[in-house]
């Protein structure tokens, strides 16, 4: 099914000749344009939540699994879920990891992909699927992506922790984890949001 154009004389008439090139244009914008808000989001969760939730949870080491290793001069413990926790020169706790930072970090994703998945499955791949099939799917996905993201970030946050301010830290966060999820999942909403699909009974 083609997307519906609307807009401009020129896209109406591109769209209107290269209709599925119109399509994917509209979708990769949209899905680019809602990615990037929800990412905001994140980012003000991954700044700020931690230090709400205090230094008691920056100091609750919460991993798994617990791998030991060494990179660029910095030692920590590489894990899937959870976060080395922080110190300073000083050796005294720093906001911005452990069990803080881990339940920043989720509740974060989370309230961001409640945002994004009405957003793209209604406005950028306008399906018409059942939506609890739909959203099942959609969190499986997230919590795949997010162990792959999780485990990545977990071989280069310490070091960047390290050596870069919080804020460069959150920022590099926020767009690496992002960059890598919207690639992802781009492509898993084009299986799980097929255009014109009825709902299931």
């Amino acid at each position: 099914m083609s997307q519906p154009v609307t807009g401009p004389a020129w896209w109406n008439a591109f769209a209107a000749k290269h209709p599925v090139a119109a399509k994917w244009l509209y979708q990769i914008f949209s899905f680019f344009v809602f990615s990037m808000g929800v990412t905001i989001i994140q980012y003000l969760f991954f700044t700020f939540l931690p230090g709400v939730l205090g230094p008691e949870l920056a100091a609750t080491e919460f991993m798994w699994p617990r791998v030991p290793l060494h990179l660029f001069g910095v030692d920590f413990t590489w894990s899937l879920l959870g976060y080395n926790v922080l110190y300073d020169a000083a050796g005294n706790v720093m906001i911005g990891g452990g069990l803080g930072y881990f339940l920043s970090y989720e509740i974060g994703s989370f309230v961001a992909q409640c945002i994004n998945f009405p957003l793209q499955r209604n406005i950028t791949f306008k399906s018409h699927g059942n939506p609890v099939y739909q959203a099942l799917w959609y969190f499986i996905a997230w919590v795949a992506i997010s162990l792959i993201c999780n485990g990545f970030n977990n071989l280069w946050m310490p070091v960047a922790a390290a050596y870069v301010a919080p804020a460069v830290y959150n920022i590099l966060v926020t767009f690496i984890t992002g960059g890598v999820s919207m690639v992802i999942f781009f492509f898993v909403f084009k299986i799980i949001f097929p255009e014109g699909e009825q709902n299931r009974a």
